[in-house]
């Protein structure tokens, strides 16, 4: 079974964010607006997804 992989866009700029929302945007690899990640899908990437969900937009990929 090969694992799930999720689609992360940021759609919202992190500059006004808290400055630890800025820097999981920054260790989830999103440096631009409009740019998307693949990440696998896991507690730690969904944990990721609940702190900062109002910058991405997130599809399962």
């Amino acid at each position: 079974m090969a694992d799930k992989m999720l689609k992360i866009t940021l759609v919202k700029s992190p500059i006004s964010a808290v400055p630890k929302h800025r820097k999981t945007v920054e260790a989830m690899g999103l440096k631009k607006l409009h740019k998307t990640v693949l990440l696998p899908d896991n507690a730690a990437t969904r944990g990721q997804i609940q702190q900062i969900g109002y910058l991405l937009k997130v599809e399962e990929a």
